[in-house]
């Protein structure tokens, strides 16, 4: 949630930069909005004044033994109207809010300007590229040749988009995601936790899922309703609502793997084939919640640290800063990875690493103690996957793949795999 104040102070400023967006912001409406608020608010304030008033003239005149029943009448009807009040101003408050949840983040100044992914700015590469001396395969063919993946199988149990996994290659996935735990645990300094795979709604309105992406989510409908986590960003950054975390205690960094449910509303008839765009995956997400002063430092760290798994698998990439029609909503600023994939001959985005600031801390009511003011402020909060596991596992098919159909195990997979060097077909 963009900061109220701002709204409030510089609504023209706000509008220009969520139009680098492509974002009209109504300023018009915003500004007849707040006035409706405020006005609200000062009849509130008054009524709410005149009753404790008249409340203290009904305690004098009792007191001097006059007849008090004109003044109760009108106490009753002054109670009646400070109800009023503050249902008019509940409802204006309410309907002023759910327009500032429908808002988007403001873009940090750094973001290049550009409409679409088009307009994307690569700023690094890492690894070049495999030269093969036979036509690669791409991940589908390679793991159905090894009897490891199963559409068809998915098909039958769930429908489109969902795979089945056996042997080697379930295994494989099982390793990648323990290698990343491990690695971001043992050498980056992440804290792992555990979180639920069903959230409430209000969760999802805490980092920007809700209310404008409720198409893309999985509900499941109870005697509570619950959603099926797009990704573990959002049980986990959720960790710190409504919660005053301690100066001392910053930074915060956790690491989780889960899967991760989306509907690709928005997606048909995209990537339909393979395991790129699926309804069901699995990601080690990291997350970063730090002071204001230290959140981009803190991204460049994370976006390090998702390298990291890149580069230990020997994976070549390339890091892409998003500009700014392709930023997320929830983000200030986002770069993506990019994995090659042979197969296609280009690159894919293999994790994406963004800075919130305070937009999704607001929204949970995030806050920490600044020393220098004594007083609560909003946190900042980043998140980036560490990688996406089943992209990882489709980009070390298609890199490691051999001629004869089987797949070199990238080194420091072996030891998760019990030594396996090589995955080949089954006899």
């Amino acid at each position: 949630m963009i900061d109220p104040k701002l709204l409030r102070s510089s609504p023209a400023d706000v509008a220009r930069n969520l139009a680098r967006r492509g974002y009209k912001l109504d300023v018009d409406a915003l500004t007849a909005l707040e006035e409706r608020r405020r006005s609200a608010q000062l009849e509130s304030d008054r009524l709410r004044a005149e009753r404790n008033s008249h409340a203290k003239a009904i305690g004098q005149a009792k007191g001097k033994g006059e007849d008090i029943s004109p003044l109760m009448a009108r106490g009753e009807a002054l109670a009646r109207e400070v109800e009023d009040a503050d249902r008019a101003l509940e409802a204006i408050t309410t309907e002023l809010n759910d327009w500032q949840l429908g808002l988007p983040n403001l873009l940090h100044e750094s973001v290049p300007e550009g409409r679409d992914e088009s307009a994307n700015v690569e700023l690094r590469r890492w690894g070049a590229p495999r030269q093969f001396e036979f036509t690669p395969r791409d991940h589908v063919e390679i793991g159905e040749h090894l009897g490891g993946l199963d559409f068809e199988a998915a098909s039958r149990i769930a429908g489109a988009r969902f795979v089945v996994m056996r042997g080697a290659l379930a295994r494989l996935q099982r390793a990648l995601a323990q290698f990343m735990l491990d690695l971001h645990t043992g050498t980056h300094g992440y804290t792992e936790v555990y979180v639920p795979f069903l959230v409430a709604g209000s969760t999802l309105q805490g980092t920007g899922q809700l209310p404008k992406f409720e198409e893309d989510l999985f509900a499941v409908r109870g005697e509570q309703k619950f959603y099926l986590i797009p990704t573990a960003e959002v049980p986990v950054t959720n960790l710190v609502r409504e919660q005053i975390i301690a100066a001392e205690a910053l930074p915060l960094k956790f690491v989780a793997h889960t899967p991760c449910f989306r509907s690709e509303a928005g997606a048909a008839g995209r990537d339909t084939r393979g395991m790129i765009r699926q309804h069901q995956f699995e990601k080690v997400e990291l997350v970063h919640i730090t002071r204001p002063d230290d959140s981009y430092r803190a991204h460049e760290e994370l976006v390090s640290h998702a390298e990291a798994v890149l580069q230990a698998l020997q994976l070549p990439h390339r890091v892409m800063a998003l500009c700014a029609g392709d930023v997320g909503p929830s983000s200030a600023r986002t770069y993506d990875l990019e994995v090659w994939l042979p197969a296609q001959g280009k690159y894919r985005e293999i994790s994406s690493c963004s800075n919130c600031e305070a937009f999704q801390a607001r929204r949970m009511h995030a806050r920490w103690r600044n020393p220098a003011t004594g007083k609560p402020e909003p946190l900042h909060t980043l998140n980036g996957s560490g990688v996406a596991v089943g992209r990882a596992l489709v980009a070390v098919l298609e890199n490691y793949q051999n001629a004869d159909g089987s797949v070199t195990v990238p080194e420091v997979l072996r030891p998760y795999m019990g030594g396996l060097g090589k995955i080949s077909a089954a006899r």
